[in-house]
């Protein structure tokens, strides 16, 4: 992958990553009752963010000390 298509997909991850924040704040905020899926939005956001890590380290240069 070039730098070009990292960047994009950097930027669908981070959508998708606030996305699910705030869906699982309107769970939260009208009291949803279904605390398994909470559970599973919250995995879902969590190995989003360790996707979006993994393709920022990709887009940092290695630096040869």
């Amino acid at each position: 992958m070039d730098e070009a298509e990292l960047q994009r997909r950097l930027e669908l991850l981070r959508v998708e990553h606030r996305d699910l924040d705030a869906a699982i704040a309107a769970m939260l905020d009208t009291g949803a009752k279904d605390q398994l899926q909470i559970a599973r939005l919250k995995k879902r956001k969590l190995r989003l963010r360790d996707e979006i890590a993994l393709v920022e380290d990709e887009l940092v240069p290695d630096i040869i000390a």
